[in-house]
């Protein structure tokens, strides 16, 4: 199976992550698709290759020269719960010529340049798009037929000197609980490298500090009529506190290194109001700062209305850099894997996260590499087909060279 139809098969499965289910996968689908990748692996012929209870699964090329470190190479199984991943139905625009494509006439859903100019950087190309009604999922399915096509690619070219390659394919990487339960031990890897970035080039070792704080507000209702110095009306307050926030310093308005608060939910009566924050940036110090900014800003409230709000603050994960910067040099592999096929590396800093930055902290060092994809988590997702084969290249490429080093 080449590369293109490996993709288009992998997108048949519905592999949606949900938050609410606590469970490891937290959907039935990411197991299927999992069992579906093991039946291919051994068909392969890979050795040891594990498939777990909760959907992590794992494989191994042996190498064909000694002396060489183990490398990994990771994707994860789900889609983004944003938006549908059943029932995908991928169409190929052959020679993308730079006008409007039409995703759905009935519908009347178009991807234009206009709105995302990026598009113009394929023309010529033949691209990868939904009809619409679907995201595409090559977040992160892309990444699986990459790393399963090279792995073929090199186990039938042992002309290429490489060391043991391990791969691993995990569930549940977009509600950020892909690395929770990942043996890092049992992967036996020296680094790895995720293949879950976007636009061809793309390689990234930092991203954000991040945070989740759940603000609760308590009121007292009182019938309206008879309200005056009596009613606390709970929503009004939490209003209160969303506009006391920076204005800018949300995601419409910042980029690069600049950090935000995002407010991703509101739910709330006279009675009791929630209201649910993210918390990002990349400077830890700033991060830290920002926790004590939303705590400052609750016991204001309880300043002028006592007892009235509560704040619960977790943190979710940190910024790789400080476990990628000792190891530098699998960044420079990568980079050089880039420029050795003409690929113009984009060192940039993640505007999100990542399960290398968890696993980093779990001791697998683990920069993020490209797959190809654009617009991901939406119906105007799509992959240009001849990024997704540069990426399959690149990880064959940085297999060779790490051996030839």
């Amino acid at each position: 199976m080449n590369l293109l139809d490996r993709f288009l098969k992998y997108v048949t499965f519905d592999t949606q992550s949900d938050e609410l289910t606590n469970l490891t996968p937290s959907t039935p689908g990411q197991m299927i698709f999992a069992q579906y990748l093991e039946k291919e692996l051994r068909d392969l012929g890979l050795s040891e290759i594990s498939l777990d209870d909760n959907g992590y699964l794992m494989a191994t090329l042996p190498a064909n020269t000694e002396g060489v470190p183990t490398i990994g190479f990771i994707a994860h199984l789900d889609t983004s719960p944003d938006m549908s991943g059943r029932h995908v139905k991928p169409r190929i625009v052959r020679n993308y010529d730079g006008q409007d494509i039409v995703l759905n006439e009935k519908e009347h859903i178009v991807l234009s340049p206009k709105e995302f100019p990026e598009l113009l950087h394929y023309e010529g190309q033949d691209l990868i798009v939904t009809d619409g009604t679907t995201l595409l999922g090559a977040d992160d399915k892309a990444g699986i037929a990459e790393i399963v096509s090279a792995i073929e690619y090199l186990k039938n070219h042992p002309e290429i000197k490489h060391g043991k390659i391990r791969i691993a394919f995990n569930p549940d990487e977009e509600i950020g609980q892909g690395a929770h339960k990942f043996d890092v031990e049992r992967f036996g890897a020296d680094w790895a490298y995720t293949m879950d970035g976007g636009e061809i080039g793309e390689l990234e070792y930092e991203n954000f500090n991040a945070a989740s704080a759940k603000v609760t507000f308590v009121g007292r209702n009182v019938h309206p009529g008879s309200a005056k110095h009596k009613m606390i009306n709970s929503m009004r307050i939490a209003n209160q506190f969303v506009i006391m926030l920076p204005r800018w310093e949300t995601p419409e308005h910042t980029e690069g290194y600049e950090g935000f608060y995002h407010l991703v939910g509101m739910e709330g009566t006279v009675e009791k109001t929630t209201l649910s924050y993210i918390i990002r940036d990349h400077d830890r110090d700033r991060f830290e700062r920002r926790k004590k900014e939303l705590e400052h800003l609750a016991r204001k409230i309880n300043h002028e209305y006592p007892d009235c709000c509560s704040i619960e603050i977790k943190d979710q994960y940190y910024n790789m850099r400080e476990k990628i910067e000792p190891v530098m040099h699998i960044v420079d592999t990568a980079e050089q894997a880039m420029r050795n096929l003409d690929i113009v590396p984009k060192v940039q800093p993640i505007r999100g996260g990542t399960d290398g930055a968890q696993l980093s902290f779990k001791g697998l060092p683990c920069p993020n590499i490209f797959a190809g994809g654009l617009n991901f988590h939406g119906r105007y997702e799509y992959l240009p087909i001849p990024s997704m084969q540069k990426a399959m290249e690149t990880i064959v490429e940085i297999a060779r060279l790490t051996a030839n080093k």
